[in-house]
């Protein structure tokens, strides 16, 4: 589902004087005092800016009064504004920074404590959305909403826990929220989600990132090995995740043998990862197919060239591999993809001459 577009109601043209004379009364409606009639303009500025932008610069004024009704006692009112201003930060980058700078990240993060799950859910897509501004990105790390994130990822909903995943990747990507998200310890739910979601889901692509951006520091590589199941989870999306999850699971392993070949060399091997490299040598994208051999090379007995009568060709550093391999199902699994990736070689090769052998003989 597009993070988004959560909350979709009737599609409106913006154009029509219906619809401009709909944003004037609705607009009318929220200035009264009758929280019912405010309740109705929250869900009328929702329909109308579902998928409307010019509806969303037309209401970009009622953005004070709906945080105000952020603030109000009752539930009723709190959900409809959060839905009117979730639809109205949508696509509109001065919406969102004008929704922050107005003071709605407060109440937001109050309703991320909520016992009320639909008003918890909101909250956490209005968060996510908000963070996709690079100018709330610092605002919303500095706010105290990353502990509360981290830990929906443990009890939250199955919707709420894949918004919250998207949002603290989104707040990754600011230096200074790397930090903070880390003091939170989010590897550990992380993994956990990491392990029931589907592989090929957006969910696992960004499971993967903020992972491969965590062991980048000690505290993230020492909690993945820590945690039980940990690498093996990154294995896994190496072998079944989508090519971008793939490309960052490789890239999560080959950072943690840069840093610290002797300590972390074993832990991933241990984990049968060479078949899952080996396709990705063949098959991945091209950062991926680089990753994975740079890994491969690494991963050997030993990372030192050897004479020049044992060249580091892939094929020699697969081969010592498998001989480390102790498992029988692994090693067999793995000289079945050597054989494999060796095929598809061969055959690329042969494509190759087979196109320079028509330009040869077809000259323009």
């Amino acid at each position: 589902m597009d993070s988004e577009t959560h909350f979709a109601g009737k599609i409106s043209d913006a154009d029509t004087p219906r619809t401009i004379s709909a944003v004037h009364r609705t607009l009318g409606l929220l200035e009264s005092d009758d929280e019912c009639s405010k309740i109705e303009a929250s869900k009328e500025i929702r329909r109308l800016t579902k998928n409307s932008q010019r509806c969303r610069r037309q209401f970009s004024a009622a953005v004070p009064l709906l945080v105000g009704m952020l603030r109000s006692d009752a539930e009723e009112a709190n959900e409809a504004a959060l839905l009117a201003i979730l639809n109205l930060a949508v696509k509109d980058e001065k919406n969102k920074v004008c929704i922050v700078s107005a003071g709605a990240l407060e109440p937001i993060i109050s309703f991320l404590r909520s016992d009320n799950l639909n008003l918890q859910d909101h909250a956490t897509a209005s968060i996510l959305t908000l963070s996709a501004s690079p100018v709330n990105k610092p605002i919303i790390g500095a706010s105290g909403a990353i502990p509360l994130l981290v830990g929906i990822i443990r009890n939250g909903s199955s919707q709420a826990k894949a918004d919250v995943v998207l949002a603290l990747y989104n707040l990754s990507t600011h230096p200074d929220n790397l930090h903070l998200i880390l003091e939170a310890e989010p590897i550990p739910p992380i993994v956990d989600l990491l392990k029931t979601c589907k592989r090929s889901s957006k969910t696992a692509e960004k499971c993967a990132a903020l992972i491969e951006s965590f062991v980048g520091f000690d505290e993230g590589r020492t909690a993945l090995l820590s945690e039980e199941g940990g690498v093996l989870a990154v294995v896994e999306v190496l072998e079944g995740g989508s090519l971008q999850s793939r490309e960052h699971a490789v890239g999560a392993l080959l950072t943690m043998c840069q840093i610290d070949r002797c300590k972390y060399r074993e832990p991933i091997l241990r984990e049968g990862v060479i078949p899952g490299l080996l396709e990705l040598t063949v098959q991945g994208t091209p950062k991926s197919q680089s990753k994975a051999q740079t890994l491969l090379w690494l991963l050997r007995d030993s990372p030192y060239p050897r004479s020049e009568l044992q060249p580091d060709t892939l094929e020699n550093i697969v081969c010592n591999l498998i001989s480390q391999i102790e498992s029988e199902e692994q090693s067999g699994k793995a000289k079945q993809m050597l054989a494999e990736m060796v095929q598809v070689s061969m055959e690329q090769s042969l494509r190759h001459l087979q196109r320079r052998a028509l330009v040869c003989t077809h000259p323009r």
